[in-house]
Order: C-alpha cells, then structure tokens, then sequence
C-alpha cells in the first residue's frame, strides 16, 4: 500500500532544511564513537571522572553528550515541519502514537539485543525516551503553542529542583520514569529493565523542538536571527548558573588539583541522567548555533553528513548492529570467547585486556565509513518510493 502523499511530502518538506539534516547527521557521527568506546574500550571508571580520566577520555565522552538533547530538539523540530505538511492535527497524532510505539518495541526488542547481545537486561535509552515523547506529544501537540512552550520551559528549567526518588518501589515508580537518575526495575519472569532515560526531561527537549518549529517557516534572515539569539541565551544562562554554582545541576564544579584544565572539565562536567537544565543549555545553544550558520552552507563534508542526517533511524540501527557484531567477533579472536566489555563487570576481563582510545578511534572511523554506501542508497530509495513502512525506518 502506498503512503498517502501528505506524509511523502512531509519527508521532503524535512530534508530541505537543509541545517537539520546537517546538525542531526552530525551528531549521529559523534554518537557512534560514545557506542564504540563502550563496546571496544571501556574503562573502569567513568571517562567523565576528572580525577582519573585523561584530557582525550574526558573530552571523547563529553563531546557526545550533544547527541541525545540534539536528536530529541530536532525530533521535535521535525515533527512540527511534518504537521504543516499534513495539514491534519489528527493524522499527526497516529502518527506520532503509531511510530512511538514502534519505536518502544525496537528498543526492547532490538536495541537491547545489539547492546547486550545476551538479553539479560532490557535498557531502555534514547530511542525508548523518543518513543515515549511521541506518545506524550500524540496529545500534547494539540494545545495552543504558547500552552506547550510554557510546559518546556516549567519541565527544563524547573526539574532539577525535584528530589530523586529511592528506593523506588511499586507506589512511586510512576513518578521514578518522570524523573529520575537510571535505576533497575524487575519484572517478574522477564528481564529487569534499567530505565537509563527518564520521560519528563526529554519530553521537555522535545516539546522545546517542537515549539521553535515554525522559525523554520520563516525567511532564512529572521530564523538566522532567532537561532542565534537563543543559542547564545542558553550559553550564556549555562555560565551564569554554573560559575556560581546556585542552581541547574547536582553536581558542582570545583578546582582541580590536577591542574586548570581539569578544572575547565569539571565546569564542563554537566548532567546527563537525567539532563539537567545546565546540560541542555549547553548543549542546545551549541546546537542552535550550529543550525543558525549551516542552512546556506554546501560541501563534501556538509553533503557527507546530510546523507546521515535524512536517514537517522536506518544510521543508528546499523551503526549498533555493525559496531556490536565486531565487538563480538574481536573479542573472541583476540581473547578466545565472545565478551561484553560494556555490560561485564571488570573483574571478569580478561587480563591481556586493555583499554585503547586510538583501537576505538580506529573502529569509529571505519564504521562511520562503511556506512556511508548503505546510507546513500536508502536515502535514494526513501526518495523514490512512497511505501507506508518508510515512515517507521
């Protein structure tokens, strides 16, 4: 069955916002690298420590933190140019209901099996938060918008000032999957899931990209402006709350005995589980930024990201799948037997093995590569083709 043509238009109308595909084929790139540091370089304590880390771990995990807020802002964006296209607030909201359904199952399904390999644990990451947005955003994108950019900015400027719940049990777990650091959740005969992305802070990125969504309509000089004028709002807002320390995220910054660049890291070292307000202002002013310079903007490398960017959902199942499978085969060459380094606990690694940023600089190279062709002839294909599964891949 062929898909209506609203929703063929609507996936144009996307891809030529050129900076979206841009900014979010960008981000996909960068993603990559976090997933082949984890699965092929893992550490034993956490790169964002900046009493143990080096300057190249901390800044190879830090630069990542963009992806997540930057896929759920222009998730929002994307689905805002969708409903002009469809001109139907209803057929939207099947949509978004359909397609974040779809996206939970994937998640549960699929994704934790590339993570796991096992299946011992069902994670439940950024593709399940976007699936729950949709959800959310089925009902909630048909208040006035000014209704909606209220509710983003009471849920992003207002969350971290709600407690953490533990232990969390039966009564609360509702509000534990609103808001809270990741926590493990068993169910009976299935796996535990660990709910690594709680619903209410990225419902809030979402709900802000979809209600910056119509400067995306305007002249290319007035939405210039606009971008501009908030990217370097948020960042200012970021400084401000966090040379002071007052307010925005739980854990403060402080001078490092290691030296000043590693009290820069700890200024830079924000939240991401869940994103505190200070996460999202620097990480959204940088996005905003870079949607504000790069719509006018046409090269190789520009070209190269937006074939990524017009195909994400196809990119990151391929990009899991491809960095997992050899995970999987490298580990049994180089030590004999399949192993998770991600989700094993380190006593359990083998003693030949040792972390290497330049082996995962190496593989994210060569899978961000690979992917290309693929990518390429989908994003063709999508736009050729006008069948109804297109929308959900």
């Amino acid at each position: 069955m062929a898909l209506p043509a609203v929703w063929a238009r609507s996936r144009a109308a996307v891809s030529r916002v050129q900076a979206v595909d841009v900014v979010r084929g960008l981000v996909m790139v960068v993603m990559a690298l976090d997933h082949v540091r984890e699965l092929w370089s893992p550490t034993v304590f956490r790169p964002e420590d900046v009493t143990q880390a080096t300057g190249l771990l901390f800044f190879t995990r830090w630069i990542t933190h963009f992806c997540a807020p930057t896929f759920v802002f222009l998730s929002g964006v994307s689905i805002w140019l969708q409903q002009q296209k469809q001109g139907s607030r209803g057929a939207t909201s099947r949509f978004l209901l359909t397609r974040g359904l779809w996206l939970v199952f994937i998640e549960v399904m699929l994704i934790t099996f590339l993570l796991q390999w096992n299946h011992n644990m069902i994670v439940l990451e950024v593709i399940w938060g976007i699936g729950c947005g949709m959800v959310l955003l089925a009902g909630l994108h048909w208040l006035p918008r000014p209704v909606l950019a209220a509710l983003a900015a009471l849920v992003l400027l207002g969350h971290d000032a709600l407690p953490f719940i533990q232990p969390i049990t039966a009564g609360n777990i509702g509000w534990a999957l609103l808001h809270n650091t990741p926590f493990v959740v068993p169910l009976g005969p299935l796996p535990p899931a660990l709910v690594a992305y709680s619903v209410g802070p990225w419902l809030g990125v979402m709900l802000a990209g979809y209600v910056v969504g119509p400067w995306f309509g305007q002249p290319l000089s007035e939405r210039t402006r606009r971008l501009r004028r908030a990217g370097a709002g948020l960042l200012l807002l970021f400084i401000a709350l966090r040379a002071t320390n007052w307010y925005g995220d739980p854990s403060p910054w402080s001078p490092q005995p290691r030296g000043w660049p590693y009290t820069v890291f700890s200024f830079l070292n924000v939240s991401k589980y869940p994103p505190s307000l200070l996460f999202v202002s620097l990480t959204l002013g940088v996005t905003l930024l870079l949607l504000s310079q790069l719509e006018t903007v046409d090269n190789r490398l520009t070209r190269w990201l937006r074939t990524y960017g017009q195909v994400p959902f196809f990119y990151f199942l391929l990009h899991l799948g491809l960095i997992s499978a050899g995970a999987w085969l490298w580990t049994r060459l180089a030590f004999g037997q399949a192993l998770n380094l991600s989700f094993a606990a380190p006593p359990t690694w083998p003693q030949r093995y040792e972390p290497s940023l330049l082996r995962a600089y190496l593989v994210w190279a060569a899978v961000v590569v690979l992917l290309y062709w693929p990518c390429r002839w989908y994003r063709d294909f999508k736009q050729r083709h006008t069948y109804w599964w297109l929308s959900y891949l």
